[in-house]
């Protein structure tokens, strides 16, 4: 059995070379091109407006939906 120290060395090793790895392809700066912004805020947005309407909806007609 190879003593811990070993061990360690090596998983060292190999996440140092992952992440020297990852730099040499540029790596991901997390950069969010600004139409994936546009999109999600407009989805969001989308969502808000319907949500509002059914609760504008349900709340105009309760009385007469409890009967259903």
């Amino acid at each position: 059995m190879r003593p811990l120290a070993v061990r360690l060395a090596g998983i060292s090793q190999w996440v140092q070379d992952r992440l020297e790895a990852g730099l040499d392809r540029g790596g991901d700066r997390g950069d969010i091109p600004i139409t994936t912004v546009i999109i999600w805020v407009a989805a969001v947005t989308g969502a808000l407006v319907i949500a509002g309407t059914i609760a504008i909806v349900i709340s105009k007609y309760n009385g007469k939906l409890s009967g259903i």
